[in-house]
């Protein structure tokens, strides 16, 4: 016997502008979006901050990027999201200036900087020659002699070459803060979020504009422009529109170990994290970073290695991140790690994000590709997007980071 089965699709007012995805780069897009005046919807798959986003240490680093774009973005999300924390004064030496009447509290935003340590060397001078470049473009990057190092961070291993100090790095804590920006954005400007609600179709006219989504419920949420926000799931959205996005999973592991008094001042990372960073090996790579948190924990990283939406846990790579903590910081082999988890960063084959308006797919906007990078690029994607869809000026030139530039690299 055959069953006939109608779906009966609804179709909800049209906003300006829909999101998908609700973790930071979302949240940032949509708060950014209704506050040039917009109206906005945001759906996301899963819950508020749910994958990437969740999984993340909630770094705003300027200090691992190169002269180029990604830099010019970085800088300006540093000062983006110190707009939003509501700090006031530059950061110092000691990296505490003090907050305003902003999110700083809410999304726990440190601006507590960086430090960059070398073993030896070959590395200190390779990292003061980056510092040298990055300063020509407005960084603030201070050299430390390796009988400095204690002053900063007292319980350092002994024999480190010297590293750089990196007033501008910060910290936030990344759930928070995407809930936060997402909490602004409904408070302020009645943006609609609606969680649980997977998106398995993109409408497009008979000229190939995208106009409308199709939710799993059978839902049809029209919009002005549709903005793809979905992190490492981008590349899936994308196809649905039928253009290619290159994105894939990028998996990582942290540690979290017992709650400690404050111990670790900055966010500490050796010189080998930066060329893990920039690096387009598939296989497993590690190197010591550590960071305390306002709650107590410090968070141990970072692994990088490509394989797929794999959750499994490896006691090989959680090992190696510990061993390699504990030889930055020795106290740390006597602490015990409470727990770990994994997540996957949006990699794309230059490193670079996606952001901007799809000509393949007109109607279709991307923010995306951010591979660790999003929660602290979140803030000026979101500005720059809003400038976009409003035909505001934009403050930065995003040719670099179009969407179409796969297929021209290819052609």
């Amino acid at each position: 016997m055959w069953h006939v089965v109608i779906v009966t699709t609804t179709r909800r007012d049209a906003a300006d502008v829909l999101v998908i995805g609700a973790g930071v780069v979302g949240a940032a897009c949509a708060y950014f979006a209704a506050r040039a005046g917009l109206t906005v919807t945001v759906v996301d798959r899963g819950s508020v901050a749910g994958g990437t986003t969740g999984a993340g240490e909630g770094n705003l680093l300027v200090s691992d990027k190169e002269p180029g774009p990604e830099l010019d973005l970085a800088l300006l999300s540093a000062r983006l999201w110190r707009d939003l924390a509501g700090v006031d004064a530059d950061p110092g030496a000691d990296g505490e200036p003090e907050p305003g009447a902003g999110l700083a509290e809410r999304i726990e935003y440190e601006p507590k900087g960086g430090l960059v340590v070398a073993g030896n060397a070959d590395e200190l001078t390779r990292l003061h020659e980056l510092a040298e470049q990055q300063r020509v473009h407005g960084v603030q990057a201070e050299p430390v002699a390796a009988d400095a190092l204690a002053r900063y961070e007292p319980d350092l291993a002994d024999g480190l070459a010297g590293g750089v100090f990196y007033p501008q790095d910060a910290q936030v804590q990344p759930m928070l803060a995407a809930a936060h920006l997402l909490k602004a954005a409904r408070d302020q400007y009645r943006v609609e979020v609606r969680t649980t609600a997977a998106v398995v179709a993109v409408r497009q006219d008979a000229a190939g504009r995208v106009h409308a989504i199709r939710l799993a419920d059978g839902t049809e949420v029209a919009a002005g422009a549709v903005v793809n926000a979905a992190g490492t799931w981008a590349g899936d959205v994308a196809a649905l529109a039928g253009v290619d996005l290159p994105i894939q999973p990028r998996r990582g592991f942290i540690l979290v170990t017992e709650p400690l008094p404050p111990r670790i001042r900055h966010k500490v990372y050796t010189a080998g994290y930066m060329a893990d960073v920039a690096s387009d090996a598939a296989v497993l790579e590690t190197s010591a970073v550590v960071e305390g948190t306002r709650s107590g924990p410090i968070l141990i990283g970072a692994s990088r290695e490509r394989v797929g939406f794999d959750r499994t846990l490896s006691l090989p790579v959680l090992g190696r991140l510990a061993a390699q903590a504990a030889r930055l910081f020795p106290f740390l082999a006597e602490v015990a790690v409470i727990r770990a988890y994994s997540g996957f960063r949006p990699y794309c084959p230059d490193h670079l994000p996606v952001i901007g308006a799809d000509p393949r797919a007109p109607g279709l906007y991307h923010a995306c590709g951010h591979e660790g990078a999003g929660i602290g690029l979140a803030a000026a994607t979101g500005h720059l997007l809003a400038q976009l869809l409003t035909g505001a000026q934009i403050d930065l030139d995003l040719t670099p980071l179009r969407p179409e530039r796969f297929e021209a690299a290819t052609a």
